[in-house]
């Protein structure tokens, strides 16, 4: 099998690794580099459980090779945080508007959310909805996932001001 040489920076740091060619980017991210926040539910880029942000963008991280994050900027559910002792606002209130149940699918949807308010920093009930299509929740029916992200851009909105 052929092997390639990886290197991407992944919540800030550097991480260089000899990789075969098949060889997912959901696979990389949490068998070669620990980072197991990012989960794997259908293998097929529906459910948005392996959503990452590569280069700023959400991704379905099992839908791209390891080899095509080389040389890119990866951001991961360990990053998202401000620091060791501050979440992100939106895990904040994510905890807040009692939006998590088993929690498989949380970290694909906060990587969802945290671009999609970036984009839209005042958005409608409906426009949330809309932005989490791509994203499936098995537990929560969803309400409580649409209240914490109007939740952070209202928090979000206060800070700025």
């Amino acid at each position: 099998m052929s092997r390639h040489h990886v290197s991407t920076q992944v919540n800030g740091r550097v991480y260089e690794r000899e990789v075969e060619s098949r060889l997912l980017l959901s696979d990389f991210l949490r068998h070669e580099l620990g980072l197991t926040g990012t989960h794997v539910g259908c293998e097929h880029g529906v459910c948005g459980a392996c959503t990452v942000l590569l280069d700023g963008q959400p991704v379905r991280s099992c839908l791209l090779f390891a080899v095509q994050a080389d040389g890119r900027q990866l951001a991961t559910v360990e990053g998202l945080a401000l620091s060791s002792e501050e979440m992100h606002p939106m895990q904040n209130a994510f905890r807040d508007a009692h939006a998590l149940q088993c929690g498989f699918c949380t970290a694909g949807i906060l990587m969802s959310m945290v671009t999609f308010l970036e984009e839209n920093r005042d958005p409608t009930e409906a426009e949330v909805r809309s932005a989490l299509s791509g994203n499936l929740c098995r537990c929560t029916g969803y309400q409580h996932i649409v209240d914490a992200v109007l939740l952070t851009a209202e928090r979000m909105r206060k800070r700025s001001a």
